[in-house]
């Protein structure tokens, strides 16, 4: 039997102050949990951790990184360009070997349970681990993001969270707890600066719109240019190479054309597809720092001991 093996990736409403996300990650260290990647995006605003290990000692993790930024991250003096309804945004689960998503679902419950007695943060459980259809999407659970929401839950019962509350952390809003499958974050640059085509482009490919299957897309400024920045949360169903074919045809109506990719966070070895265009235009791109198999055999050290960052989305 394999031993249970968990990975989680939290992300944080912090992305342009690295001591804070430095801090964030460094909270999280426990015994027998391994550091595979650490993403700071200074114009979302928002980094992500990716870490795998034992159950109990990854929930452990992550439930002190929420810890650590509830105390350092305050949203009502917090802005970017991702959407967010809490310090620590979202904390997914996520099975890799010797453990069902069932399980991860238990995990994540657990995990909420403890945010909410330790640090008064209201949980919403979502995706795998939703107690309710209407909170399976986490779109659904972030509309309004942190101020639409604290409003809301004032109003409106059927808007309260599932641990806590009613209302909202003062500071840190609350925090989007679930258990899913792995996706892929994957974002694309054009050869333009005008995000009234990306955000076309986005609201097209987007499957709440009638698009791709398993795809969720954001248009943005960044670094001035235009990006679409999009989770493919089911990479078996629909592949990258569909996700950029479709794209790249949507760009030429616009005159336009994706000219450069780049994946944030890890990619499992069966996502890739070696010989597609859209791997051929990946920044940057090395299998031993971003193929999850690799980087599980060889992790990272913690902060302070000579790893660094990398920038790019932060959209789980």
């Amino acid at each position: 039997m394999k031993e249970a093996l968990v990975e989680c990736v939290p992300n944080f409403s912090e992305g342009r102050d690295a001591r804070r996300v430095e801090a964030i990650v460094a909270a999280m260290r426990v015994e027998g949990v391994r550091l595979l990647d650490w993403t700071r995006d200074a114009d979302h605003n928002r980094c992500v951790v990716t870490i795998a290990g034992e159950p109990s000692a990854v929930l452990e993790s992550a439930v002190r990184g929420v810890g650590k930024a509830v105390e350092l991250i305050d949203l009502t003096s917090q802005e970017g360009l991702h959407p967010r309804i809490g310090a620590a945004d979202v904390v997914p689960f996520v099975p890799v070997s010797g453990i069902k998503l069932e399980q991860c679902v238990m995990l994540a419950r657990q995990a909420g349970l403890e945010i909410w007695r330790r640090f008064g943060v209201p949980v919403y459980f979502y995706e795998g681990a939703a107690s309710r259809p209407d909170r399976a999407n986490l779109d659904d659970v972030r509309r309004g993001q942190f101020e639409g929401l604290r409003d809301a839950v004032r109003k409106e019962a059927a808007r309260r969270p599932d641990l806590g509350g009613p209302g909202l952390h003062p500071t840190a809003g609350a925090c989007a707890v679930g258990a899913r499958k792995f996706l892929v974050a994957y974002n694309v640059y054009f050869d333009s600066a005008d995000v009234a085509v990306v955000r076309a482009i986005a609201r097209d490919v987007r499957a709440a719109f009638g698009g791709l299957h398993g795809v969720k897309a954001l248009g943005v400024l960044a670094h001035g240019r235009a990006r679409l920045s999009m989770n493919i949360t089911d990479f078996k169903s629909t592949p990258v190479s569909q996700v950029y074919a479709t794209v790249s045809r949507l760009a030429m109506k616009h005159k336009t054309a994706p000219v450069e990719g780049e994946l944030v966070g890890l990619v499992p070895e069966e996502a890739c597809e070696r010989e597609a265009e859209w791997m051929r235009q990946l920044i940057e791109f090395d299998d031993e720092t971003k193929i999850l198999e690799r980087r599980l055999a060889a992790p990272l050290s913690w902060p302070g001991e000579g790893n660094s960052t990398n920038t790019g989305l932060a959209n789980v």
